[in-house]
C-alpha cells in the first residue's frame, strides 16, 4: 500500500511539473498574424520595417516561425489605403501596425475590433484616434511624434544656423493635422513671431503635390530658407523635395533623419526607426492579452539633430561650429 501511495504521489508531482511545460509548448506552438500598413514604398519604408523586425526579435517573435507579418504599402497614394486595410482585415490578422495618420484612419474604418498599434502620428487626440494619451480607450494605442509642437524648435535651429534669414517658406501637407494646415502651423507661427521671422505657407495637395510650383513661389517671394513640415504627402516625395531645395539653393530644415540621409541639409526630430522598434512592445503586450485602450500612448523623449556637411559645402553654406558641436550626427 505504501508503494502504491508513493507511486501515486510521484505521478501527481510529475503531472504538476509537466503542466507548465505543456502550457508553454502550446503557447510556443501559437503562430500569430499581424498586418503592417505603411504610407509609402517598400524601399522608403525599409529602415522602419527592419526596426520593427528587430523589436519583434528582441521579444521572441521570428517571422515564419511564430509570427506571420503581412505588409501593405500605399506607395504614396493615400486613396489606396482603405483597400489595403480591408485586405488585412480579410486576412484575419490579430492586430495592425500603422505608419502615420492616413493608414491609422484607414485601419480604424476597416475594423472596429482589431487592435491597432499606431506610429508617427502627430496628434492622435485631435485626429479622433484616442481619448487621451494616458487612457486611449477603444482599439488604438501606440506612439505619437508630437510633430506639430516641434515646428518651433526646428525654426529656432534654422535661425541659429542662418541668423540673417528673415523670411522662411513652410511646405505643409494638409493631412498633417485634423485641424488642417492652418491649425497645425499655429505653434510654428508663434515661434516665428518670437524669432522675428515671416512665414510663407506653401500648402501642398495630395495625391500629386505641385512641388515645382511651390519652389517657384518660394523663389519669386525671395525667401531665405525652407522648413518642411512632416506629412504623408511629402514623405514619398522626399528625394524630389531635397533635390528642388538644392536646385533653388535654399537652406532647409527637415522633420527627420531620413531626409538628411537623402541629401537634406538639416533635420531635427525623434528617431522614426526607433518608433517602429518600440511598436513591437505594444504588439507583444496585445498578443499576450492586453487591451490597447488600457496601454498609454508614448511620446518621444529623445530628439536628434542631424547635419549633412556634404550638402552644406555643395551649397556654399557655412554651419556655425557651435551648432555642429551640438549635432547628434554630422554626415560628411
Amino acid at each position: 500500500m505504501m508503494i502504491i501511495r508513493a507511486a501515486l504521489v510521484a505521478a501527481l508531482a510529475l503531472g504538476l511539473l509537466a503542466a507548465p511545460l505543456v502550457a508553454a509548448a502550446q503557447s510556443a506552438g501559437k503562430v500569430y498574424k499581424i498586418g503592417v500598413l505603411l504610407t509609402t514604398s517598400q524601399s522608403f519604408e525599409s529602415t522602419r520595417v527592419e526596426a520593427l523586425r528587430q523589436g519583434l526579435r528582441e521579444r521572441g517573435y521570428v517571422e515564419g516561425r511564430n509570427i506571420i507579418v503581412e505588409y501593405r504599402y500605399g506607395n504614396g497614394k493615400l486613396d489606396r489605403l482603405p483597400k489595403l486595410a480591408a485586405e488585412l482585415v480579410g486576412l484575419n490578422v490579430d492586430l495592425i501596425v500603422t505608419s502615420g495618420s492616413p493608414p491609422t484612419r484607414a485601419a480604424q474604418q476597416a475594423s472596429r475590433t482589431i487592435p491597432i498599434v499606431m506610429t508617427i502620428v502627430g496628434d492622435p487626440i485631435a485626429s479622433g484616434f484616442i481619448g487621451s494619451l494616458s487612457k486611449p480607450g477603444g482599439t488604438i494605442t501606440g506612439l505619437t511624434q508630437i510633430s506639430v509642437e516641434l515646428g518651433g524648435k526646428r525654426l529656432e535651429l534654422l535661425k541659429e544656423a542662418f541668423p540673417k534669414v528673415s523670411r522662411v517658406a513652410v511646405l505643409v501637407d494638409p493631412a498633417t493635422s485634423a485641424q488642417g494646415a492652418i491649425g497645425a502651423l499655429q505653434p510654428t507661427r508663434m515661434a516665428a513671431e518670437a524669432l522675428g521671422l515671416k512665414l510663407l505657407t506653401l500648402e501642398l495637395q495630395p495625391p500629386s503635390p505641385d512641388l515645382e510650383g511651390a519652389f517657384r513661389t518660394a523663389t519669386s517671394e525671395r525667401v531665405g530658407a525652407l522648413l518642411v513640415a512632416p506629412g504623408p504627402a511629402l514623405e514619398p516625395n522626399s528625394k524630389r523635395v531635397v533635390d528642388l531645395a538644392a536646385k533653388s539653393r535654399l537652406p532647409a530644415m527637415y522633420p527627420s533623419r531620413e531626409w538628411t540621409d537623402h541629401g537634406g541639409l538639416m533635420s531635427y526630430g525623434p528617431s522614426i526607426p526607433e518608433f517602429f522598434r518600440q511598436a513591437a512592445t505594444y504588439v507583444d503586450k496585445i498578443l499576450k492579452g492586453a487591451k490597447p485602450g488600457d496601454l498609454p500612448v508614448e511620446q518621444p523623449t529623445k530628439f536628434e539633430l542631424v547635419i549633412n556637411l556634404k550638402t552644406s559645402k555643395a551649397l556654399g553654406l557655412t554651419i556655425p561650429p557651435s551648432l555642429l558641436l551640438r549635432a547628434d550626427q554630422v554626415l560628411e
